[in-house]
C-alpha cells in the first residue's frame, strides 16, 4: 500500500485549492462576469422601501428628528 504522502500522482494537494481561489483563474473570471451583470441591475423598490424604514427606525431610536 502506498502512503498518501508518498503518492506522486496526487501532487501537492494544495494546487487545486489555490487554483480555485485564483481571481484570474476560470472560476474567478466566471464569478466576475456574474457580478458585473448583477451590478448593473437596478435596486428593487421593495428593498429601497425596507432600507428607508430601517433608516427611520434608527433615527427614532437615536432620538434624531
Amino acid at each position: 500500500m502506498i502512503e498518501p504522502s508518498k503518492d506522486k500522482r496526487r501532487g501537492s494537494g494544495n494546487a487545486p485549492a489555490k487554483a480555485a481561489f485564483d481571481p484570474n483563474g476560470p472560476v474567478g473570471r466566471k464569478l466576475k462576469s456574474f457580478y458585473d451583470v448583477i451590478e448593473t441591475e437596478p435596486v428593487p423598490d421593495r428593498l429601497l422601501d425596507l432600507l428607508e424604514k430601517l433608516d427611520e427606525a434608527e433615527r427614532k431610536a437615536s432620538g434624531d428628528p
